[in-house]
């Protein structure tokens, strides 16, 4: 990786905000057919999602390139292809055609076939990530269920986590909870039962299909329990899990690929066989600066074992998780255990990066699993950016799943058209060393309008829709993302690209912009780059809300004219459709 890129991530702020977006009034003007738009201001609350229910789609990977050919086609977007010369003149009058089936079947996202390459080892993936799964609702008083873990399974995410506690009504049997919070309980066998039920569907889908199995699940398991609630785990996971938990190294000459795990289930496993763990505010803490947060984590290790029994932890075959008191593992000087997972906070990689050069983190994830997680006071169940943490190579970015939030709007972007598991670009892989890209890239997303625009009932006739877009890479966090937006979308101002042919311009459930957003920035983050959609209203005197959403990793966007589907704020398909295409150059 180049100096420069590596002395600007070491400066990345990994923090969120959450102040008010300016009017997109404010950026006013007007000008030809396709205006080019480079409206900047400072990001709002627009980053909150809603809780999420069991139909949602979104979030892990899996609700781009569902079938689109359902979707109403409005005339305005009907017209402007025709104009554009994708569609005949004739067709344009029409609801259906053949030639509006052929772009609505385009694909969403056109996946590079290196990112699903299933022949490297785990630590050269990314992995999308649960955090908490357990959990339906808020941090301190949510409800847990083992649904969430068919949920997140299903939505595509290949990690998720189990928090165990003893069980004091039957010790052998342990409890899943978020310890020392009003959060509800479910059996462990529960939990583990709903995995399994779910990859044996997964399995079996693919088999029915003839396509591959799906890629290896993840368990990140957070002990709490004393050695016979351990020994309780660790029995009831051989019984459910059965020949789909690895239990032993894969017998291959060199370091198993993600290939060789299919249809398999594997555990992250805590590791104390030398003295990693010990506590260490520098390092380990989750926001040192906090004494509230600092007083959780000491009830939390008032109540922790000390130590895995040994039966358990041969379970961390191929992640055995540290949260360790010294930088020992940045310098590669951390020889036990040999499949370590170095398991810390966003904090703390943010401490590391502002005192570390960024090319050692990337050297020690290229072979060596980290897991990120949120901070201890993100009990309103936010998240971590994930961007700057995949920008250094972590492989396991812990998102809360409870809400369909702009990181999970971006995880979704990121993890589309994957099986959960996308192969991280060379630079940050093993040798031979690849060097990052060097220059600048520029990309525009021309915007033509949305068709059947979501709102609440009684405003079909006084919403005021525009797009604001922000990009979200590796130095996005140091500062703001940089926003761009159209203008507001007036039904009854003069629209220079249909009104020779239109005479009556749409209704505002119908909008028509045809702008263009444009982006510059350096070349070594466009491969992990995402492009962040909201249809917003422009309403007076109160905070504008947003209608839909969609995002877009920049390494997958098309490059001619589709219809992206638009979310609702729980990861729900909408009827809405966003015309648009990418286009991309090196500069």
């Amino acid at each position: 990786m180049s100096d420069t890129v590596s002395r600007l991530l070491s400066k990345v702020h990994l923090g969120g905000d959450s102040s008010k977006d300016a009017p997109s009034d404010a950026a006013g003007g007007k000008g030809a057919s396709a205006r080019k738009r480079n409206k900047t201001s400072v990001n709002d609350g627009e980053d909150c999602g809603d809780f999420v229910e069991d139909d949602s789609l979104a979030g892990g990977g899996k609700a781009y390139g569902h079938n689109r050919t359902n979707v109403r086609v409005s005339e305005a977007m009907r017209r402007v292809l025709a104009q554009e010369g994708e569609i005949p003149e004739d067709a344009a009058a029409a609801e259906k055609s053949e030639a509006l089936d052929a772009i609505l079947k385009r694909p969403q996202v056109i996946v590079p076939d290196w990112v699903n390459d299933r022949s490297h080892p785990i630590s050269e993936y990314f992995i999308s990530t649960s955090h908490n799964t357990y959990l339906s609702g808020r941090q301190l008083v949510g409800k847990s269920t083992s649904m969430t873990y068919t949920h997140a399974l299903r939505i595509g995410c290949r990690c998720v986590e189990i928090d165990a506690w003893d069980n004091d009504d039957n010790l052998d049997e342990p409890e899943v909870t978020h310890g020392l919070t009003l959060s509800s309980k479910i059996p462990f066998r529960d939990v583990c039962k709903a995995i399994s039920d779910q990859v044996d569907v997964e399995i079996a889908e693919a088999k029915a299909a003839g396509t591959p199995l799906p890629l290896p699940v993840f368990i990140s398991l957070e002990n709490h329990c004393k050695e016979r609630g351990q020994a309780g785990m660790h029995d009831i996971m051989l019984s459910v899990f059965g020949d789909k938990l690895v239990t032993q190294s894969i017998d291959t000459e060199t370091e198993p690929t993600v290939k060789d795990l299919e249809g398999k289930i594997t555990v992250m496993v805590e590791f104390y066989g030398v003295d990693l763990n010990a506590d260490d505010t520098d390092s380990s803490s989750d926001s040192s600066s906090d004494e509230e947060e600092r007083a959780m984590k000491k009830k939390k290790q008032a109540t922790k074992p000390a130590k895995i029994i040994p039966a358990l932890a041969s379970l961390g075959i191929y992640a055995q998780s540290i949260k360790p008191k010294d930088i020992s593992w940045l310098r590669g000087e951390l020889r036990e255990p040999q499949n370590h997972m170095i398991n810390v906070s966003e904090g703390t990689v943010h401490k590391l990066l502002e005192k570390h050069d960024a090319k050692a983190m990337i050297a020690h994830n290229a072979h060596h699993l980290i897991r990120v997680y949120p901070a201890g006071l993100r009990i309103d169940s936010t998240n971590l950016h994930p961007c700057p943490f995949w920008a250094v190579g972590a492989q396991v970015a812990a998102l809360n799943t409870q809400t369909f939030d702009a990181s999970m709007q971006i995880n979704e972007a990121f993890f589309a058209g994957t099986a959960g598991y996308a192969l991280k670009p060379a630079p940050l892989r093993r040798d031979p060393p690849v060097q990052m890209p060097k220059g600048s890239v520029r990309v525009k997303l021309h915007i033509a309008g949305v068709s059947d625009l979501l709102v609440q009932p009684g405003r079909e006739d006084d919403v005021r829709p525009y797009v604001t877009c922000t990009l979200h890479h590796g130095l996005s966090h140091r500062s703001k993302p940089e926003k761009r937006k159209t203008d507001v979308y007036k039904q009854h101002h003069h629209h220079p690209h249909l009104v020779h042919r239109h005479p009556e311009m749409p209704p505002p459930t119908q909008p028509v912009w045809h702008e263009t957003l444009e982006w510059t920035f350096d070349k070594a983050f466009f491969d992990l780059a995402v492009i962040r959609i909201l249809i917003k209203s422009d309403d007076r005197w109160k905070e504008n809300p947003v209608l839909c959403v969609a995002a877009m990793r920049t390494l997958f966007a098309p490059k001619e004219w589709s219809f992206i589907r638009l979310l609702d704020l729980k990861g729900h398909e909408t009827q809405s459709t966003l015309l648009a295409k990418f286009e991309i150059e090196d500069i």
